[in-house]
């Protein structure tokens, strides 16, 4: 199951995104968000 949120980030973070986004690394703003998120639960769990 998948939830939708919103968030709010600095724009040269947001630049950063779309760069990205352009360059092919991530599918959307929601698979590079998820997977940011998820490898820093996975930094903090070591």
């Amino acid at each position: 199951m998948k939830f939708q949120t919103s968030i709010t980030i600095e724009e040269d973070i947001m630049f950063k995104i779309k760069d990205k986004l352009r360059d092919g690394s991530f599918r959307n703003q929601s698979h590079l968000f998820e997977f940011a998120v998820r490898k820093l639960l996975e930094k903090e769990e070591l």
